[in-house]
């Protein structure tokens, strides 16, 4: 049976990602592998999306986006859902028969879900929590815990009007339950990179959640255990609970 319904994931580079393997897996579960296929389209510009659009216009129906095109993808998109335009962010597009491609934010409801059912919640609820880095996936992050009544301090390298840079970060540490890295520090193959943070000063109060899930247990979070944090969350749930988002939209 001839391949009819194609989906992906793009982005560059794509050699951390465990997208593939999770759909592959969805499909055979589900008995579509010999239908539905996904494939990794590892673009170095996203210059070359209509490019990609228009190769596989009779079989694609859907993308994830990754690194780094989560916000540059909504300029080639015919419509972006509310909630994902309000995040400012894209990292699921929907491509309708007609070829009308809709971006969505399932990154948000991947974080979200994951944070709620941690053990810990309740344990940070009541404390601010940092959002390291500034990319697509840290705004839908942001709107998250804003969602859940947690106050974010955005952290990035350089202060700006709304963000605190790291070395600012030290002052505010009593005030934080809550951090969570949203930037590539710690992925494969740059295992032993971690974002600059006082470690030292880290303790029982202090939860880490990494959006990093290759490898599971990054740098942040070991660094974070062996100063006695008060627990940590890997990257993988989120994941899988993003990309079940995605096909649930897909296939509404």
């Amino acid at each position: 049976m001839a391949i009819s319904a194609q989906y992906g994931l793009i982005g560059y580079p794509l050699g951390h990602s465990f997208s593939k393997k999770y759909f592959t897996e969805k499909f055979e579960t589900l008995n579509v592998s010999e239908s539905h296929s996904y494939e990794q389209f590892p673009i170095p510009s996203i210059e070359e999306l209509p490019a990609l659009f228009a190769l596989h216009a009779n079989t694609l129906r859907g993308l994830n986006v990754t690194i780094p095109y989560k916000q540059e993808v909504m300029a080639f998109l015919d419509e972006i859902d509310p909630a994902a335009e309000q995040i400012g962010a894209v990292n699921t597009i929907k491509i309708l028969p007609n070829g009308r491609k809709i971006g969505y934010n399932s990154d948000y409801w991947g974080f979200r879900k994951t944070l709620e059912q941690w053990p810990a919640f309740e344990k940070f609820l009541g404390k601010k929590a940092f959002v390291l880095g500034q990319g697509g996936a840290a705004k839908a992050v942001i709107v998250a815990l804003q969602d859940l009544g947690i106050e974010v301090i955005k952290v990035s390298r350089v202060a700006t009007e709304d963000t605190i840079s790291y070395e600012m970060l030290p002052e505010l540490l009593d005030q934080i339950g809550l951090i969570v890295n949203t930037t590539p520090l710690g992925m494969s193959p740059n295992l032993d990179t971690c974002p600059p943070l006082p470690y030292e000063r880290m303790g029982a109060q202090h939860y880490f959640y990494d959006l990093v899930y290759n490898p599971l247990e990054t740098e942040f979070l070991k660094r974070g255990l062996a100063q006695g944090i008060g627990g940590i969350h890997t990257g993988i749930d989120m994941l899988h609970g993003q990309a079940d988002k995605a096909w649930e939209i897909w296939q509404a």
